[in-house]
């Protein structure tokens, strides 16, 4: 029931060292509750992690950081026993769409920039309904912003299960690459979206970009702009097998 506090005393005649001022500087940047953790962590850093199949407390931790180094141990070993996963290939996205984390949402910096890795890496929907139930676990019901970037990460999962690794804007078309489309979809794609253009040897095709009304409208953005592209991609890049 009492709240603790302590008091760390140095002599001001004796000059500290390096690693003396980093760990007090450590205790002072995480005095918040859960912050033994990170404490932890970054005592780790300092001293290294040791040899893995020795006792010796020594290591290149301290040059990568422990995230990174875990990361490189475990792809090591799964490369050693022949189960390693196939890396992700990076998808960019490149469109007018408000979302993010907000600060509010989730104070913590580290935490926010962790859950935008694990959003990164999402293979499927319901990856993506798996972190939202985390997040409103742990931090309440998302905001506008927040689940837009759900939707984000349901369109880069969809784009990444059709080989798409580019959507971005180009003028008044929306660009989506590499796409090689099979004769078939290139007519189903005029007939469905007038006036696309196929740029067959940059395996690239240019879509237009819808607008809010016929006479006097505006480019769609947003989530719109999103389900609009998913569309594109159900419809014409990567269609569903039709059973014979």
């Amino acid at each position: 029931r009492e709240r603790a506090y302590a008091y760390f005393l140095y002599p001001a005649e004796k000059p500290l060292t390096e690693t003396a001022h980093e760990r007090l500087a450590t205790l002072a940047q995480h005095s918040d509750l859960g912050g033994g953790m990170a404490i932890a962590m970054k005592d780790l850093e300092i001293r290294g992690a040791g040899n893995l199949l020795g006792g010796e407390q020594s290591g290149h931790i301290a040059d990568v950081g422990f995230d990174l180094y875990v990361r490189l141990v475990g792809e090591a070993v799964s490369d050693f026993k022949g189960d390693a996963e196939p890396e992700l290939g990076e998808i960019r996205i490149e469109l007018p769409v408000d979302a993010h984390l907000p600060h509010d949402y989730i104070a913590s910096e580290r935490l926010r920039l962790e859950m935008y890795k694990r959003l990164a890496e999402v293979r499927s929907d319901d990856d993506v309904d798996q972190l939202r139930e985390e997040m409103v676990d742990r931090y309440g019901q998302p905001r506008i912003e927040v689940e837009s970037l759900l939707i984000v990460a349901r369109f880069r999962a969809r784009a990444r299960q059709g080989g798409v690794k580019e959507i971005s804007i180009s003028g008044k078309f929306v660009r989506f690459a590499p796409v090689d489309l099979p004769d078939s979809r290139v007519v189903r794609l005029g007939r469905v979206y007038p006036q696309s253009i196929v740029k067959a040897p940059t395996s690239t095709i240019l879509v237009p970009r819808p607008q809010t009304a016929v006479i006097g409208g505006r480019p769609i953005d947003g989530i719109a702009l999103l389900e609009w592209a998913r569309h594109v991609i159900d419809d014409i890049i990567d269609p569903p097998a039709t059973t014979p």
